[in-house]
């Protein structure tokens, strides 16, 4: 029998992990391949557009690498983590003595104090104190420093049958180097890594991130290119889409049913994209109990109503960022046929012709760099640009309609 008070289980929250993960086995397994290595010769790249499931994944990852012998250290990166080589060092010092404070390396025993024979034994483990005077004990650059510090520890992680250790970092697309100032904290990490697992030391990045992440990565060290796995994700496909809508309301207790047209238009609004699907979920099953508690049908989804609240929730911040002329371009890149997948320059400067005050292609280079910036477009590998928002080319256009009906 339903029950009114069956909690609503869609959780559209920013890396919330939803009630039935869809449509990842195949990414899943991927991991799961890196995690045999004995030598580190691949790493892992997780990247996609925002609100693909990038974060959920990577909670899904950790439990699989510790059933394994791995030990998982992990953590949000922000722009701060890479503000100098130092402290993207004592990041990874941090991150390391977390999971390693409690491995012995060496043992005291104290002398008897005056007639007294007792004795006590006075540990020292591989906690933060400890890797921090290893770090400062190595002779050479901060690079050599880090080096020998992590060489230090797993010779005495791999005496306690340890596998390897993973390193995750979630909005690692935020690190960058910066010449300006003669501080290089990406290569930073990029070369210490790369150098220990030469040195069969198994310690694995997984780094997780807008798809700015890898060109970034590629552009500091070439090498990188051969370094890591890049694994894409991408909206759900139908099928998947489906059983993240259906599977968490398919309990006897819970008193929402969907019909095959409401899942079938969530399926469409959505775009197959996780984070929208648990959004507008969310949203209809808090208005069919609403109904039951009513005595009303449920007779459609008001989807122009969570469309918008999705607007004003998910776009329009981001949308708030740009100026008046950027805005321009973007409606510019939303009319074009192709807008949610790939546009070039050419394009956009030939759509652009229709305007009033067109622009030139080096202005819309130059614009397309700050909205790359701003984290609302990218470049991929193909020299080709895409919206780094998952539909937000038909927000755009939502919003010009808006626009157009308020001018006249």
């Amino acid at each position: 029998m339903a029950r009114l008070d069956f909690i609503n289980p869609f959780r559209p929250g920013a890396g919330h992990m939803p009630p039935y993960l869809a449509g990842r086995d195949k990414e899943t397994k991927e991991f799961v391949k890196l995690l045999k290595q004995d030598i580190i010769l691949e790493n892992m790249v997780l990247t996609g557009l925002r609100g693909v499931g990038k974060t959920v994944l990577l909670d899904t990852f950790k439990p699989l690498a510790l059933q394994a012998g791995w030990l998982w250290a992990g953590t949000d990166l922000s722009e701060s983590a890479s503000i100098s080589e130092e402290v993207t060092a004592l990041r990874l010092i941090t991150d390391l003595s977390v999971v390693t404070s409690n491995i012995i390396i060496a043992s005291e025993t104290n002398q008897p104090f005056g007639f007294s024979l007792r004795k006590e034994i006075i540990n020292t483990t591989l906690n933060y104190s400890t890797l921090i005077e290893i770090f400062k004990s190595v002779t050479g650059l901060l690079t050599d420093k880090l080096k020998g510090m992590l060489e230090f520890a797993w010779g005495y992680m791999k005496a306690q049958n340890i596998k390897g250790m993973i390193f995750a970092y979630d909005e690692a697309q935020t690190m960058s180097d910066h010449p300006e100032k003669e501080q290089y904290p990406l290569s930073l990490l990029l070369d210490v890594f790369q150098s220990i697992q030469k040195k069969s030391v198994p310690f694995m990045l997984v780094l997780a991130g807008l798809p700015t992440l890898f060109p970034k990565l590629v552009e500091a060290r070439t090498f990188t290119e051969r370094m890591f796995r890049v694994v894409f994700l991408d909206r759900l496909k139908e099928k998947d889409s489906r059983d993240a809508i259906v599977k968490p309301i398919q309990d006897k207790h819970c008193p929402v049913k969907l019909s095959e047209g409401s899942i079938q238009l969530i399926i469409q609004v959505s775009g197959g994209y996780p984070y929208f699907i648990q959004f507008i979920c969310r949203e209809v099953y808090d208005i069919f109990v609403q109904r039951n508690r009513n005595g009303e049908p449920h007779i459609s989804i008001p989807i122009e109503e969570i469309t918008r609240k999705l607007d004003n929730d998910f776009f329009a911040g981001r949308w708030a960022r740009a100026t008046d002329r950027q805005r321009e371009l973007l409606r510019v890149i939303a009319s074009l046929p192709n807008s949610d997948e790939e546009f070039t320059v050419q394009e956009i400067v030939e759509e652009a012709k229709k305007l009033e005050k067109p622009f030139s292609a080096s202005h819309v280079n130059q614009m397309l760099s700050t909205l790359t910036d701003m984290g609302l477009v990218y470049k991929n590998r193909h020299g080709k640009y895409s919206f780094a928002v998952p539909l937000l080319g038909q927000y755009i256009s939502r919003q010009e309609k808006e626009r157009q009906r308020r001018l006249f």
